[in-house]
């Protein structure tokens, strides 16, 4: 598929099946995977639509989404060497969803052999779609980004949940908004220099990664190992260039 015919089908589906349950769901329409980890009607439908339509536009690729993992978990083991993969959140941020904010967003990657050649970004709620592909840089809403600049003296970060010792680091740290699909158009934009999450799904990841890595940074565990489908690791840091994300794991991870 083409990255527009790609883009148009993200804002369809989002147009159709999200946004109309937008600030209007009730509870029989929020349901707990697990404590603490809410699904929607919404995440539901949008991923078998996606799913459908992915696959019907390619029979042979891997189609691996959020909420289908969570009923087979062995799909993430395949990824990693899949010939061709497409990697689905339906709704990222899910929790504000239900809340009515608008800090929500559909994202998709598309893999070859385990690296991510093209990600999408859309935000319907703030009309925002970012675009990326390897060796062609990003877009948000068409028009091309530049890496941001880097002014601040002491580096901004933000973080889902805190790190231990994080009051004391030689950092600022802030928490993040409840959603890798506004996490990372916020850091590629300048409005944090660093991210940092314990989980590393590849759902959340992979297209806001390599929007990073076009613009210059540096997405890795705490460990040093770069971030790619089927890497784990304890802490994950994302960082708007690799000298930030040395100052950022100095400050958080550092002995």
């Amino acid at each position: 598929m083409q990255a527009d015919q790609v883009s148009d089908l993200l804002k369809e589906v989002a147009e159709r099946l999200i946004m109309p349950r937008f600030g209007a769901l009730d509870s029989a329409d929020v349901s707990e995977k697990q404590p603490g980890d809410l699904v929607t009607v919404a995440d539901r439908e949008a991923e078998a639509e996606l799913t459908a339509r992915l696959r019907q536009a390619d029979p042979s690729a891997l189609v691996v989404g959020e909420e289908g993992v969570f009923c087979d978990p062995r799909i993430l083991d395949v990824l990693p060497t899949a010939a061709h993969a497409w990697v689905i959140d339906p709704v990222d941020g899910t929790r504000n969803f239900t809340k009515g904010k608008p800090d929500f967003a559909v994202i998709l990657a598309e893999l070859r052999y385990g690296e991510t050649i093209r990600g999408w970004i859309w935000q319907p709620a703030h009309d925002l779609l970012y675009v990326t592909e390897v060796g062609g840089g990003v877009t948000c809403n068409g028009v091309t980004m530049k890496r941001p600049p880097q002014p601040r003296t002491v580096p901004l970060g933000a973080t889902y949940l805190p790190v231990p010792g994080e009051e004391r680091a030689p950092v600022k740290v802030i928490r993040s908004w409840g959603s890798c699909g506004i996490d990372y158009p916020k850091l590629i934009s300048g409005d944090v220099d660093f991210l940092s999450y314990r989980s590393m799904f590849p759902w959340d990841h992979l297209a806001g990664t390599l929007m990073l890595t076009e613009l210059g940074g540096r997405s890795a565990t705490d460990s040093g190992e770069a971030y790619r489908a089927g890497v784990v690791g304890r802490r994950l840091l994302a960082a708007n260039t690799a000298l930030l994300w040395e100052e950022a794991q100095d400050a958080l991870f550092g002995a």
